[in-house]
């Protein structure tokens, strides 16, 4: 929810189509906010046969890391990937390997966070309730170091909900 906060602050047009109530831009400007912020650097996991990746030998039980923040940042996958765009989810929803902000594939049976879908709802639901609100933004610091796991504006996120005019 903080970097949600995060694009309100820094991109307000965004705002208006939450405060709307529009289901389907919210749903996407959730995706949005996965994809775009770096909550995990990548994820890990042991190989669990033999196998061959890329002309690779990668033998069993060694340590494969699978490069999230690569992946939701790929020019391949993302035409500008560093512009931060709901429109990308507008009308669909993600393959599970195109779009992996905590890890891809299933939750069931691969590295896919079993959490997702309560989180989208969360955020759909909070980003709503923050967009139809006043709120000032105290002088904090916002910036985003992506050394730490997981990662979050190195102030947290304070908003001071404002009367409404």
């Amino acid at each position: 929810m903080a970097f949600a906060a995060h694009v309100l602050h820094r991109w307000p047009e965004h705002r208006k189509l939450l405060a709307a109530g529009d289901a389907a831009y919210a749903r996407a400007f959730a995706h949005e906010v996965r994809r775009f912020y770096p909550f995990a650097p990548f994820v890990g996991g042991l190989a669990a046969d033999d196998l061959l990746w890329d002309g690779r030998d990668i033998p069993a039980d060694s340590m494969v890391l699978l490069d999230l923040y690569g992946q939701n940042h790929d020019p391949d996958l993302w035409p500008k990937p560093y512009t931060f765009d709901p429109g990308r989810f507008v009308g669909r929803e993600p393959d599970r390997d195109e779009l992996v902000p905590q890890g891809g594939g299933g939750p069931a049976t691969n590295h896919r966070c079993p959490g997702e879908d309560v989180t989208l709802a969360v955020l759909e639901t909070l980003v709503h309730l923050l967009s139809a609100h006043r709120y000032d933004v105290p002088e904090e610091d916002l910036n985003i170091p992506l050394r730490r796991t997981p990662t979050a504006t190195r102030s947290g996120f304070v908003v001071t909900l404002l009367p409404e005019a």
